[in-house]
């Protein structure tokens, strides 16, 4: 069971707002003028008189006079069509040498079929060569053509939320003191190298979640639960505080090899736990700067990102540490959480973009994002296992 997802995001579908300003997925949307700009000005320039024959005198009506305008369209779209599929062409071999994909030859068709053709090909041998690409765009900006890539890491609906109230008893469990320190170096690493918010700091999104359940309960008229819950938001501010002055101390960082190579298990339990413990070692030895947020949207550093795409739920409001994902407070919280989130029209994700446009690509990938959302997905089970079934 994923124990990440214990609140799926209601009935939240996942879109993304196409483009219509510069980019395109098909080539039609691309090499298509804007509908007003299309539209034939008439010519100012005479044309050419024809007199008919005298026996004739209706045959004007059969003829059909064809502006000057029209060889000189014609001369011009065909320049214009020859460059924009030798761009086609170039930014292709580009993207097919970048993902060590063989392109499907389609020069030999006709215009624009081929690029078509060509387009669905490359499309359809990403899918099965990067877990992780998400779309393929053509771009026609006022110099060249050429293609964007996408790489996405989908979170789904998933609730990224880490409990604190699990580690904070296992920290008092005499059968599980090791096990508890070992989770403590993970955590500090997740707190301090990999950016994870803490719902105890007031710039992350669920401390001011926490300030609006607490204002509710004093609030709202006095009933017999009022004095448990507010009791229980006590608990949840106090025990927060407690561990996150753990995370914040380093050494917990700093002794993480030696714990994880000293530690023995005596149990399954256990055994997972190390299981984790050797990914996050693993993760931080071969990534030991890299945040969460390192590949985060950032849609105004995009030219080609539609200033009308619709508003998306930060990443920094579904991955966090909480004090609990069980009882009253975390139910509660999650109804906020989800009917806010469905307001939005889309998550934002780990993304990278790539421009085949003849400059320098980037070389960066989502391998870290793949490692490290695999990890809290197993983390989170841990400590819900360990909840549930603590004695």
């Amino acid at each position: 069971m994923n124990y990440a997802t214990q609140y799926p995001i209601g009935n939240y579908q996942h879109t993304r707002t196409e483009n219509t300003t510069a980019t395109a997925q098909t080539i039609g949307r691309v090499l298509t003028m804007d509908a007003k700009s299309q539209r034939h000005k008439r010519s100012t320039e005479r044309q050419t008189e024809i007199r008919t024959d005298s026996n004739a005198s209706n045959g004007f009506l059969k003829c059909g006079f064809l502006p000057k305008l029209k060889t000189t369209q014609s001369t011009q779209d065909c320049k214009k069509t020859a460059k924009t599929q030798r761009d086609f062409y170039k930014s292709l071999s580009q993207l097919a040498e970048h993902y060590g994909i063989e392109p499907l030859q389609t020069q030999e068709y006709g215009y624009p079929y081929n690029m078509a053709l060509a387009m669905w090909d490359a499309e359809t041998k990403l899918k099965q060569n990067n877990v992780n690409w998400d779309n393929l765009r053509l771009v026609q900006d006022s110099k060249k053509t050429f293609f964007t890539s996408e790489e996405r890491y989908s979170t789904g609906t998933t609730l990224y939320y880490i409990p604190i109230v699990p580690l904070f008893q296992m920290l008092y469990d005499p059968k599980r003191k090791k096990t508890a320190q070992l989770l403590v170096s993970i955590c500090s690493y997740l707190y301090h190298i990999v950016d994870i918010p803490y719902y105890r700091q007031e710039n992350s999104y669920l401390y001011w979640m926490y300030e609006m359940m607490n204002d509710w309960v004093e609030q709202d008229d006095y009933t017999e639960e009022t004095d448990s819950c507010i009791a229980e938001i006590a608990k949840a501010e106090w025990i927060g505080e407690r561990v996150e002055q753990k995370l914040f101390n380093r050494i917990n960082l700093q002794l993480f090899e030696q714990r994880f190579n000293r530690f023995k298990s005596r149990d399954t339990f256990d055994q997972e736990c190390q299981k984790v413990a050797c990914d996050a070692f693993a993760l931080y030895s071969q990534y030991p700067h890299e945040s969460i947020f390192r590949n985060a949207p950032r849609p105004e550093e995009d030219p080609y990102t539609d200033e009308n795409d619709c508003e998306t739920v930060g990443m920094e409001k579904y991955i966090s540490f909480i004090a609990d994902t069980t009882g009253w407070l975390y139910e509660s919280l999650a109804d906020s959480i989800n009917n806010e989130f469905n307001e939005y029209g889309a998550m934002e994700e780990p993304t990278i973009c790539k421009y085949f446009d003849g400059s320098n690509i980037t070389q960066t990938n989502l391998d870290f994002e793949n490692r490290l959302f695999a990890l809290l997905d197993e983390l989170c089970t841990l400590l819900y296992d360990y909840k549930t079934t603590r004695k």
